[in-house]
């Protein structure tokens, strides 16, 4: 049978309900061919919408006009349209205007693809709604409007999980722990994703489902149990990479004959003496922000990631830089390029186990092995090695007032350190026991006889 509105071959499965006559039909021979839902009202008015349901056609009963019952999904695909053939027919007494949107509706509201105020529960569309309201919504900044950087989170969170679920097209109801679960193991083990970034998308996830939790769509019973732990952005096997002291002075000794090399060392010099990242590194550090501060200098920003206030000391080596003109800006891009190039050029070649993104088949990820040292210099080694080299010197909570940290667990973290405060206290009271059970006076007692 060939149908007026479709130039390929179709199946059908019928049942009339007063006037009206519902229809299920394939319109393609593709593995995935979509199935459609035809609602005829009589006189030549026929509504097609599809189901969001598919199917192979070899799987396809041209006798019962439904899926073969050969299998499990099969039978749940029947099961399904059979329940949504009663659900259209059950609204349609209801119904003041039959129309493509009001089938599209029953459809969707039969799948709880959305809720009865036309919010749609899907959780690519939830995600969208998101990126689409996000120059509304209040930030971490006590402002309004999302960063480009959180925007272009949520859109990657989105193309990963459309990769994720197929054909299944998950609504937020649907993401309990199996799903939370089942999206971890495939970033970790089908994507090959660091854990770092695994997790930061499941928190992503969970971050939407709240969101539309409080647009009134109902979420999993589970969705407050499911944890998204944060994790330590370096592996157990994976170095901490920072510029030591020595390094530093290797890259100042390294003759530099391009003008565009020598003012990126001074960014690069600037960074690990300033404790700043990226673009509060190239945007805040200039001259207007250097005050005076007794007989020395300081220099006040206010970082972008955070919002945070800092003020930070001028050392020596900053000072020198600054007495000697400080660097012009260049993009984020050719400053990496370059402190990569120095390094090299500085002879920065030990071996360390770390992660950079690479190009595989087309697709970026995340590939940890062994390199030189100086492929991993960028604009952020500049904050881990201010804090790493200061650490252990110089109290902590006053490295993390320029480093802007706020909790001396981040901070530890972010130079793979762990807390040893409370050693010395327990080390310090058992010697103390030691030493007074020494000093004590042995006294023994004699006990007088009766006839003494």
């Amino acid at each position: 049978m060939l149908c007026k509105f479709f130039k390929h071959p179709i199946f059908e499965c019928s049942k009339v309900y007063n006037m009206a006559t519902i229809k299920f039909i394939l319109q393609s021979k593709k593995d995935n061919a979509p199935i459609y839902l035809r609602l005829s009202l009589g006189r030549g008015k026929d509504i097609f919408r599809k189901t969001g349901l598919s199917i192979n056609p070899n799987n396809w009963s041209t006798t019962t006009g439904l899926p073969k019952q050969s299998n499990s999904t099969n039978k749940n695909i029947t099961s399904n349209l059979r329940k949504l053939e009663n659900h259209v027919f059950d609204k349609l007494n209801d119904a003041k205007e039959i129309n493509g949107d009001w089938l599209f509706n029953q459809i969707e509201l039969f799948f709880e693809r959305i809720t009865e105020n036309n919010t749609s529960s899907l959780v690519t569309d939830t995600i969208k709604n998101i990126v689409d309201t996000a120059h509304t919504r209040d930030n971490g900044k006590g402002g309004v409007g999302l960063s480009t950087c959180r925007i272009n989170a949520y859109k990657r969170l989105s193309e990963l999980f459309k990769d994720f679920q197929g054909n299944k097209n998950y609504t937020i109801p649907q993401l309990d722990k199996t799903v939370f679960d089942d999206f971890k193991k495939w970033m970790l083990a089908t994507k090959n994703y660091s854990p770092t970034y695994s997790f930061k998308k499941l928190s992503d996830l969970k971050t939407v489902c709240r969101d539309a939790r409080s647009n009134g769509i109902e979420t999993s019973s589970e969705l407050n149990d499911i944890k998204t732990k944060q994790v330590s952005a370096y592996d157990d096997d994976m170095d901490v990479i920072i510029i030591t002291p020595e390094e530093i002075e290797k890259i100042e000794n390294t003759t530099l004959t391009s003008n565009a090399l020598i003012n990126a060392r001074k960014w690069l010099i600037l960074a690990c003496y300033t404790g700043q990242r990226g673009q509060s590194l190239t945007t805040r550090i200039k001259e207007e922000n250097f005050e005076k501060y007794g007989a020395d200098l300081v220099i006040k920003i206010r970082q972008k990631k955070g919002n945070k206030s800092v003020i930070i000391p001028v050392l020596p080596k900053v000072k020198e830089i600054y007495d000697n003109g400080l660097p012009y800006t260049i993009s984020m891009q050719k400053l990496n390029k370059h402190f990569k190039e120095i390094g090299k050029l500085a002879k920065l070649n030990d071996l360390v186990m770390g992660r950079i993104t690479e190009v595989e088949e087309g697709k970026k990820r995340g590939v940890k092995k062994l390199r030189p040292k100086h492929e991993y210099i960028s604009t952020h080694i500049g904050r881990r090695t201010f804090a790493s080299n200061h650490y252990g010197k110089i109290p902590t909570p006053i490295i993390m007032k320029v480093t802007g940290h706020s909790k001396e667990s981040t901070f530890l973290g972010y130079i793979n350190q762990t807390d040893d405060s409370h050693i010395d206290t327990f080390l310090d009271f058992y010697k103390t026991k030691e030493l007074k059970a020494r000093k004590e006076p042995q006294m023994e007692v004699i006990r007088k006889t009766s006839n003494e």
